[in-house]
C-alpha cells in the first residue's frame, strides 16, 4: 500500500533544494551587507564641531600632512591637532569669521575641540602609524584623496581583508618614501617591478600572523 503520493519524492527533493539555494542566498546577502558602508561607514563624510574641509587646506592651500599630523611618522598615533595648531593662521586669516568661533572658543578657554573620529579601528586591532609610513605606505592610499575631500570620509572598509590584502602583496603598494605625502602621486606603471625593489629595500616583512595586529 502506498501511503505518500508519487509526487512526494519530487516535493521532497525540491524543498531540499530549494532550501539549500535560500540558505546560500541569506549567507550571501549577509555578506555583502557585512561589507557594506551601512556597516563599515566607508564613504560616508561625518559631521564634525567644525566643517574642517581637507580639500581646501590640502588642495587649495598645499599645507602638508604633518604640519597637523605632527606625530605620524614617530608614533602609533597620527595625531590630532590642538587648537593652537589651528590658531597659527587664523589668528590672521579670518580671524573673525562667525564660522570659526568656536576655534577661537577652544583657544580662550584652553578647551580642546571634541572632533569626531573618522579612521576608528577596534580596541582589539593594534595600529601603528610611524611603521607604515617609514615603510613606504602613503596617506592617500589608506585615506583616500583627501585634497579631494570638503568633508572628511574613511575610503577604505578597514575591515580585515583589507589589511591583510596589503600585508600579502606590499609590492602593490608601497612607494619611494619621499612621496608618503604626496597627494598628488599616482601608481606608476613599472609598480611591479618597483615595488619588488622597494619591499627589498626598506626591508619589509610580509607579515599575516594573527599576533601582528591582535595583541
Amino acid at each position: 500500500m502506498q501511503i505518500f503520493h508519487r509526487s512526494a519524492n519530487t516535493i521532497s527533493r525540491v524543498s531540499i533544494f530549494g532550501a539549500v539555494f535560500v540558505i546560500a542566498g541569506l549567507l550571501g546577502l549577509g555578506d555583502e551587507i557585512n561589507r557594506s558602508p551601512w556597516i563599515t561607514q566607508a564613504h560616508v563624510a561625518r559631521e564634525q564641531p567644525i566643517q574642517f574641509s581637507h580639500e581646501r587646506h590640502v588642495a587649495g592651500n598645499g599645507i602638508d600632512c604633518r604640519y597637523c599630523h605632527t606625530s605620524v611618522e614617530d608614533s602609533a598615533f597620527a595625531g590630532i591637532p590642538p587648537t593652537k595648531t589651528c590658531m597659527n593662521c587664523h589668528s590672521e586669516i579670518f580671524s573673525n569669521s562667525p564660522f570659526l568661533a568656536p576655534v577661537r572658543d577652544s583657544f580662550a578657554n584652553n578647551k580642546p575641540i571634541e572632533w569626531t573620529r573618522v579612521h576608528d579601528l577596534p580596541d582589539f586591532v593594534y595600529f601603528n602609524h610611524s611603521i607604515h609610513v617609514n615603510k613606504g605606505m602613503g596617506c592617500t592610499t589608506c585615506h583616500g584623496q583627501v585634497d579631494r575631500m570638503p568633508l572628511m570620509r574613511q575610503e577604505a572598509s578597514l575591515q580585515m581583508e583589507w589589511c591583510v590584502n596589503c600585508h600579502r602583496n606590499p609590492e602593490q603598494f608601497v612607494r619611494p618614501r619621499d612621496q608618503v605625502f604626496s597627494v598628488d602621486y599616482r601608481v606608476p606603471d613599472n609598480q611591479t617591478e618597483l615595488g619588488a625593489r622597494l619591499v627589498a629595500e626598506y626591508h619589509i616583512q610580509k607579515l599575516t600572523s594573527c599576533s601582528t595586529c591582535h595583541r
